[in-house]
């Protein structure tokens, strides 16, 4: 209703599947609901879309802390429950000169084809350059801790158009989607699914256009049909403008019909750190070149971007993660008990090594946790990146182990 007030047009707010089971006092009584909550509000054009995602969420807080409730909009604040995303929809629409507009994905013949040549491009183009896209997409540990495989939270370059042009797909585990209704072409859009409630609109809609606009080039001499071939090649396959060694549509679970061998051979593999996503404004210099070519983007701004995102990431590593796991560290203590199995001592023995490897420091050997800070410091940032996926490896070895030492104790 606040949202209204202010002209934003809520299309649609609902509880989603996200969240825990409310926990209940002795009187019956709720005492803690944590629910996720989707809310959908009307389109603008571009730079005013930015703003009102931001008026959104100050309005959502504020309409929260009135009613002496909490919301977070981090996109991972609980480990093992769905975070939050921000599907964020994007198009292109066509004004003549008498006023009307015409969406520029919509296809001629909806049901003959999934969209028009523009659209083809657009899609291709997001796809191709999404390595210096996802740069600004995911720039914090939350938003990367967000996107692993069974939260229907994207981690592969890869779209859904659906398996025939009359039945439009709704395919949740690739990363950007056709959406598409077959008797309104203004509703021709993509949903880019990988965003979070901090990600950086203004820079990822930059970025994106620009990327889509270098698609449309490369396809807009060509065929629907040649369009379609092209986005539905086979990884190996030539194309006109797509990647040789890579597929980028896939109308299947990507989660559940692809292994992790698979999904990294033919989508390529996801970046698991700030670090190796930053890295993608390096390592692809010729894609680096698409995002900044219109000028909407400029060097100083992407450098910034970049510099800002690794100080966040340094400092939280850190002021909280490492902490946080160090603690984790030391409440897995040795459980005292008059019966003691060899399986117990067992247990034991490789979890005092786990916790020693983490979290104890020798003179002649230093701890991961110490390796970790030592590496940030000096700015070593490839050999922290390591360092980090490791420690994320071993603290959850730790805890599963710890639990199953507790578990077999009476």
């Amino acid at each position: 209703m606040a949202l209204e007030r202010y002209g934003l047009k809520c299309e649609m707010g609902h509880k989603e599947v996200g969240g825990m089971k409310a926990q209940i006092d002795e009187n019956g009584r709720m005492t803690h609901v944590c629910e996720q909550i989707e809310i959908d509000w009307r389109f603008a054009d571009a730079l005013q879309a930015c703003d009102n995602e931001i008026f959104v969420r100050t309005i959502v807080r504020e309409v929260f802390r009135g009613n002496g409730l909490e919301v977070s909009f981090k996109a991972k604040p609980m480990i093992g429950l769905a975070g939050n995303g921000e599907h964020t929809h994007i198009g292109m629409v066509a004004i003549t000169k008498d006023g009307k507009m015409a969406n520029l994905f919509a296809a001629a013949q909806p049901k003959e084809d999934f969209m028009s040549v523009v659209g083809y491009g657009s899609i291709m183009g997001l796809l191709k350059n999404y390595e210096v896209i996802n740069p600004f997409v995911s720039a914090t540990n939350d938003s990367l801790n967000r996107l692993k495989p069974g939260f229907e939270a994207p981690v592969c370059i890869v779209t859904s158009l659906g398996h025939t042009p009359a039945i439009p797909s709704r395919n949740r585990t690739i990363l950007a989607g056709l959406i598409r209704d077959l008797e309104n072409p203004m509703a021709t859009r993509f949903e880019l699914r990988a965003c979070n409630p901090y990600t950086n609109t203004y820079l990822v809609l930059a970025a994106i256009y620009s990327a889509m606009l270098d698609g449309i080039t490369a396809s807009i001499d060509k065929s629907t049909k040649e369009c379609v071939a092209e986005i539905s090649k086979n990884a190996g396959e030539d194309g006109f403008y797509l990647e040789k060694d890579r597929a980028y549509r896939s109308e299947d679970d990507v989660f559940e019909d692809y292994t992790d061998e698979e999904r990294t051979h033919l989508f390529g593999a996801p970046p698991a750190t700030v670090w190796e996503n930053m890295q993608g404004f390096e390592t692809y210099p010729e894609k680096l070149k698409v995002i900044t070519a219109g000028g909407a983007l400029r060097p100083q701004i992407i450098d910034a971007f970049r510099d800002g995102a690794l100080l966040r990431w340094k400092t939280e590593l850190v002021s909280r993660i490492i902490p946080e796991n160090r603690e984790i560290v030391r409440k897995a203590k040795e459980i005292k008990s008059a019966y003691v199995t060899d399986q117990d001592s067992y247990n034991w023995n490789k979890i005092n090594g786990l916790r020693t490897y983490l979290a104890k420091d020798s003179i002649d050997e230093k701890s991961l946790f110490t390796l970790l800070i030592n590496a940030l410091n000096e700015k070593d940032y490839a050999t922290a990146s390591g360092l980090q996926v490791e420690m994320y490896d071993k603290v959850e070895e730790l805890k599963a182990l710890y639990d199953a030492y507790a578990k077999n104790m009476i």
